[in-house]
């Protein structure tokens, strides 16, 4: 390694590391609960001017947590993604959303 013009004192090879390299990674719960064992929070949000409704923390298989997204979709007639371990839906549908889970037999706060 070519020595630097304007050394600030520290040397690479002794143990030291950028700080911006290594970013930590967040550590996510992967323990897959029973429907009635959820305790569920809404949230809602304006994006570009438009309300979302978040539904969340899911603990399911990523497949169960797709079929789960397809039905609510149908039912509730609108568009949803999933992000993490979060359901997001368009537009502000809190309480059709609520009766829809409970039928599921998930647990809400």
């Amino acid at each position: 390694m070519k020595k630097n013009l304007f050394e600030m004192g520290a040397d690479f090879s002794d143990d030291w590391s950028a700080d911006n390299k290594e970013k930590a990674k967040k550590k996510i719960s992967t323990e897959i609960k029973v429907a009635n064992k959820h305790q569920l929070h809404f949230a809602k949000e304006k994006r570009r001017g438009k309300v979302v409704t978040i539904v969340q923390p899911f603990c399911l298989a990523a497949n169960d947590l797709k079929e789960l997204l397809k039905t609510l979709k149908k039912k509730l007639g609108t568009g949803g993604t999933i992000k993490e371990n979060s359901l997001e839906f368009q537009g502000e549908i809190k309480e059709q959303l609520k009766v829809q889970l409970e039928k599921l037999g998930y647990g809400l706060k």
